[in-house]
């Protein structure tokens, strides 16, 4: 068991993050915005960018190649119709997303929205962490948070309409 700080401040003592949240054990803050049989999506507020979302499959698993057959048809499913939410809800024009194998938790993508103010920090794969970071730590205000929280309720609403 690990114990973990979530990004309300409350500590959980869990073996797999993603577990406790795919299972309903943990609810993310915001809630989830969609769930299939095989994934849930939600996003992480400890980095308030509005329409991040993080894709994880239920199934304890590592890497790409372990899903199965109706998992990878779900998986890119359920991926495009957030991404065309993304567009068509908050006007998201570009996304990043990247999932890394070596993690503590199990599959999961993340969907990391382009903003314009995230120019100064690059247009590379290289500058998603010092975006993540400088969210977490300049932008955790109570009114960039709400803005955040209205548009999970807005990609949950259209998505789950």
């Amino acid at each position: 068991m690990r114990k973990m700080t979530l990004s309300n401040g409350k500590t959980v003592e869990v073996e797999c993050l993603s577990c406790a949240l795919t299972s309903g054990l943990i609810e993310p803050d915001g809630g989830v915005v969609i769930e299939t049989e095989h994934f849930q999506a939600h996003q992480d507020v400890a980095y308030p960018i509005k329409g991040l979302i993080i894709l994880a499959s239920k199934r304890h698993i590592k890497c790409f190649d372990e899903l199965n057959e109706e998992e990878k048809l779900d998986y890119i499913n359920i991926l495009s119709k957030i991404r065309k939410a993304q567009r068509e809800v908050l006007g998201i024009e570009h996304v990043y997303y990247f999932y890394n194998e070596d993690t503590t938790h199990h599959f999961h993508t993340w969907m990391v929205p382009r903003y314009e103010w995230m120019v100064e920090f690059g247009r590379s794969v290289e500058s998603v962490r010092p975006v993540l970071l400088h969210a977490r730590n300049e932008m955790n205000d109570e009114e960039n948070v709400e803005k955040v929280m209205e548009a999970i309720g807005l990609l949950t609403n259209y998505l789950n309409g």
